[in-house]
């Protein structure tokens, strides 16, 4: 038999079972990170020193880890031969063989109802913005995912989502200007991926991922330089919001907020950049921008 088909068999024959660790990774923890966004409605609600919100926000946290880990098990199961041919994706769970097909089907099937249970038993809130955000993901995997702009905005949509879902577990107001940020900012993140997908792959980035065609480095880092201005007149416009006397000093963490775009596009273009999804995993300057950030935010709705 051709070696083209004899592989993928010999994989499939090897995950019968698989390994314990493989389903940690199929899950995808080091994009976690990403659920971050749940939290920050505890943080800027003014919650974070309520025990009862920081339990609700960790909850939802932990739902939707559970969530988005259900959603890329089924997309693996869907892109397993694409992942297959990929340099660095043919090394997942599914696409090496370590975790048969039909397995990670049942495995994604409990991850979202276990996500589900738990974001509504947090509160109604949080569990329609999971069905929600399951629901865009059942179009994006099939439509979406091949359309350009449409994917990008499909995937800030979801970041959009899980702002709300934090801002629903505390029960309390934030400024709409911390949604807009949040979508804005990840219209940016969703870009600079494309971007690091098309330098990764080159002439074979269309076999991959057929919207691919549609995008090209110079026009992805004229929509990443808009994105980023229009990120820090939205975070701006957002300490507004807060009393006179407090504006001048939240206005405090817009150099970190500037810091930390620049930052990152710093990184996405030099030597061709990195996989956007880790790089605030293993920047130093990125991590202590961030925490120093916080500290100022907090330090100004906490105790000022």
């Amino acid at each position: 038999m051709p070696p083209f088909v004899v592989e993928p068999l010999l994989m499939e024959a090897r995950g019968t079972v698989g390994f314990p660790a493989a389903y940690l990774r199929l899950a995808r923890p080091k994009q976690w990170t990403k659920n971050g966004f749940v939290l920050a409605g505890v943080v800027f609600s003014g919650e974070a020193l309520q025990a009862q919100s920081v339990v609700s926000a960790l909850l939802a946290f932990v739902a939707f880890c559970a969530l988005s880990g259900a959603v890329y098990a089924a997309n693996d199961v869907l892109d397993v031969v694409e992942d297959r041919a990929h340099p660095t994706k043919r090394l997942r769970p599914i696409a090496s063989g370590e975790i048969p097909v039909r397995v990670a089907v049942v495995y994604a099937a409990l991850l979202a109802v276990g996500g589900l249970a738990l974001a509504f038993f947090v509160n109604s809130g949080v569990g329609l913005a999971g069905l929600a955000y399951l629901a865009l993901q059942a179009i994006y995997t099939p439509v979406l995912k091949h359309m350009a702009l449409l994917d990008v905005m499909s995937i800030s949509a979801g970041f959009v989502l899980r702002a709300l879902a934090g801002v629903a577990a505390v029960g309390e107001v934030v400024s709409p200007w911390l949604v807009i940020c949040t979508g804005l900012l990840t219209l940016y993140l969703g870009f600079s991926k494309r971007r690091y997908e098309l330098h990764v792959l080159g002439e074979g980035a269309e076999s991959h991922r057929k919207n691919l065609k549609d995008y090209s480095i110079e026009m992805l880092d004229q929509m990443m330089m808009i994105m980023v201005a229009a990120t820090i007149i939205a975070y701006i416009m957002y300490t507004f919001t807060f009393g006179l006397h407090l504006r001048a000093y939240m206005m405090a963490s817009v150099p970190f907020v500037i810091y930390g775009v620049f930052r990152y596009m710093l990184l996405v273009h030099r030597d061709g950049g990195g996989d956007p999804d880790t790089l605030l995993l293993r920047d130093r300057p990125l991590q202590v921008n961030l925490l120093l950030f916080l500290a100022v935010v907090m330090a100004v709705i906490y105790f000022f």
